[in-house]
């Protein structure tokens, strides 16, 4: 229906509600326009719309409701426009503004460089772990110790014990000097030195009296040759000849005195890994091999009455478990110097369980710990000098997860840094231009001097 245009429905008299329902559907269908009516009458009326009360006039709907609604909105704007005629530009604006755009522009590049950094989220959990066992890293250099000497041991509370660790180990000679003379790598799968070998043919066992075999050249039933020197004087003894005596269990275990004359005035670097349960335990570095006697560790230090040891040494590195960006272990790059000789010196390592995730959704299991040292001087109480580390765990863990900023955090950052120098300039600005104004004025009548 065009605008202005109008038709009546009649039946008779009356004007029925079906029919004019059935109006609105078809103007729907096709259209209303401003301006358009509907006009209910008799066809033979030549009455006036505006006369006849079954007049209906329509108002299309959609056009005056967004009118409407557009002049709502316009009430509700914050920010009302000024016309440019009334716009004054200043000196002192233009320097406000272009200032303002800089440290803008320098405040957007920070931001935006926060945002493409990572950052790390820090959380303390109880530790409830287990099983698991944790990789001690080290590095250590003995200055007056030769290689052939140092032995590494370890114990922990679940009475598991390594004698003579050699898996996993170098071992590099240096002279006084420092200089490496040569790098010895030990043997792989070496674990531990072997129980002695006992007279009736088996090994060392736990609460055994060591009496090691002659082979055949003990004058009686109850002599033992515990000794590479004690089994030469029995073959001697028996009229037998002392050959091929460097492979009895006793001359094996002694052959190292051999290589102590050879590398005497020298001293060792020793680095590597060593495995060990995730419990309280101790991992000590003692001169002399380590060998299991009874249920007592009895180091055999060669001639310890006429032979002294110097325990200077200096720990290059010490981690327990792998590296993460942000670790500091507390002993790296530690040098200790002994006044003394034989002395014992300790240190307590209290570790912390630490599970660092990296940008990339890496897991890396490793520990933190702080230390506490204690040196003992030549004592009695102390039957063999050494470095010794006696570690326990806390029952919590330090978990690190690295990530980015939130983007709508970057998003607030910024608006918040623009309208804040927005603000910050627009009041600037106007306070100079109108102390401007104020003391123009003043002049102009006369009273500023």
């Amino acid at each position: 229906m065009n605008g202005g245009h109008s038709f009546s429905v009649l039946e008779g008299n009356q004007i029925y509600v079906e029919d004019i329902i059935m109006v609105f559907q078809e103007q729907l269908k096709t259209g209303l326009h401003e301006g358009a009516s509907i006009f209910f009458g008799h066809e033979d009326c030549n009455c006036n719309q505006s006369d006849y009360s079954g007049f209906l006039m329509l108002q299309p709907l959609g056009q005056g409701r967004m009118e409407s609604m557009i002049q709502k909105l316009k009430k509700l704007d914050a920010y009302p426009k000024i016309s440019e005629d009334f716009y004054r530009r200043t000196f002192s604006g233009g320097l406000i503004t272009l200032f303002s755009f800089l440290i803008m522009l320098f405040l957007f590049i920070s931001e935006f460089r926060l945002y493409m950094h990572t950052v790390t989220e820090t959380k303390l959990l109880v530790d409830t772990s287990r099983g698991e066992t944790v990789k001690i890293n080290f590095d250590l250099t003995f200055h007056a110790i030769p290689c052939s000497l140092i032995s590494l041991d370890a114990k922990d509370t679940m009475g598991e014990e390594h004698f003579d660790i050699t898996h996993d180990i170098t071992k590099r000679r240096i002279n006084a000097d420092g200089n490496v003379i040569e790098v010895t790598q030990s043997r792989i799968g070496a674990h531990r030195v072997e129980n002695p070998l006992q007279k009736h043919g088996g090994r060392l066992k736990y609460g055994e009296i060591y009496c090691g075999s002659c082979y055949g050249a003990e004058q009686s039933d109850e002599q033992c040759c515990n000794s590479c020197e004690q089994l030469r004087d029995a073959y001697i003894k028996k009229g037998w000849a002392a050959r091929n005596l460097d492979e009895t269990d006793q001359c094996k275990r002694e052959r190292f005195f051999d290589k102590v004359v050879d590398q005497q005035g020298e001293g060792c670097n020793i680095y590597g890994s060593l495995e060990v349960n995730k419990v309280a335990g101790n991992f000590h570095f003692v001169p002399g091999k380590g060998f299991h006697h009874s249920d007592v560790k009895v180091h055999d230090l060669l001639s310890v009455n006429l032979y002294t040891y110097n325990i200077s040494h200096k720990i290059n590195r010490l981690a327990l478990g792998d590296y993460f960006p942000g670790v500091v272990n507390p002993l790296d790059g530690v040098h200790r110097e002994q006044g003394k000789p034989n002395g014992l010196h300790q240190y307590l390592l209290m570790a912390v369980p630490t599970i660092y995730t990296d940008i990339k959704g890496e897991i890396i299991k490793t520990n933190q710990y702080s230390v506490t040292e204690h040196h003992h001087l030549e004592s009695a109480n102390y039957d063999a000098p050494g470095v010794f580390f006696i570690y326990d765990f806390y029952p919590i863990k330090v978990t690190f997860k690295e990530d980015h900023i939130p983007f709508l955090h970057f998003v607030t950052s910024i608006c918040a840094v623009f309208g804040g120098i927005f603000t910050i300039a627009g009041i600037l600005d106007s306070f100079i231009y109108h102390g401007q104004r104020a003391i123009k004025k003043k002049a102009e009548i006369g009273k500023y001097t």
